[in-house]
């Protein structure tokens, strides 16, 4: 059984909001009463993602919105507050994993979209969350990072590279802000059945055995779990939490 919380009356809001573990926080929120803005890149499947949550009773706004886009990010968050009035808190989610490739062989091109996406977009989505929060003088925001921004993983050098830096933004940010009444952490997923995982294993990028057994709970986690942990870190149950990289792993790093 899930915690409950109670978010009537404040704002959510999510990056990487169409599929997997940004539509699951996005519902989540909703359902705990939060109205939310959900941004990503693909608009068709943001439209429909927010009609459902809207066709549900809650309050829903869809923005299409590319993370690596600083002008297109601010509009984003800048539209939350002027429909909602408010900013309490985000989820930023927007992220990508690439195909596997030698440290040695790796194209600057690809590492530039890697840090792009996963770094840039987070930093971006986290400053201007600020600038409304810190005029506010409260808030929280969870930044995803991973299980790749704790350990390192061959073939995945980039990719590491980048959530190992969103747990670098997190930390200076939740020092720089946490007396000014917002918490700054970041969330660290395992291996989460979500479509980017599941095309993986199709396409026999990722051995489903391999991943269900690598840790200490032997299966997959799921989008579900990770948007528990994230509700929970924006939360009054969190509330002397900031700064921290919490591993949703099924015990991987435990190891």
């Amino acid at each position: 059984m899930n915690p409950t919380y109670d978010f009537t009356g404040q704002v959510a809001f999510v990056t990487g909001a169409s599929s997997g573990m940004g539509l699951a926080t996005a519902r989540a929120f909703a359902a705990s009463g939060a109205a939310v803005a959900l941004a990503d890149i693909n608009e068709d499947a943001v439209n429909a993602a927010a009609k459902q949550l809207a066709d549900d009773g809650h309050q829903a706004l869809a923005l299409v919105c590319d993370v690596t886009d600083e002008h297109q990010v601010a509009a984003a968050v800048d539209r939350t507050v002027e429909a909602f009035g408010r900013l309490d808190m985000a989820y930023n989610n927007a992220g990508i994993m690439p195909a596997p490739t030698d440290a040695a062989d790796e194209s600057a091109d690809q590492f530039d979209r890697v840090q792009n996406i996963n770094l840039r977009g987070i930093w971006a989505a986290m400053k201007h969350e600020l600038r409304h929060m810190r005029t506010q003088g409260s808030g929280a925001i969870v930044n995803c990072s991973s299980l790749g921004g704790l350990v390192g993983n061959p073939g995945r050098a980039a990719y590491h590279a980048s959530k190992h830096g969103v747990i670098g933004l997190t930390k200076s940010a939740a020092l720089e802000y946490g007396s000014r009444g917002v918490r700054i952490n970041a969330v660290c997923p395992g291996t989460i059945s979500t479509p980017m995982v599941d095309a993986m294993i199709e396409g026999g990028e990722l051995d489903r055995s391999q991943a269900e057994g690598g840790q200490a709970i032997d299966r997959l986690g799921t989008a579900d779990e990770i948007a528990q942990a994230v509700l929970w870190l924006c939360s009054d149950g969190a509330s002397y939490v900031t700064g921290i990289a919490l591993p949703v792993d099924g015990g991987y790093v435990a190891q």
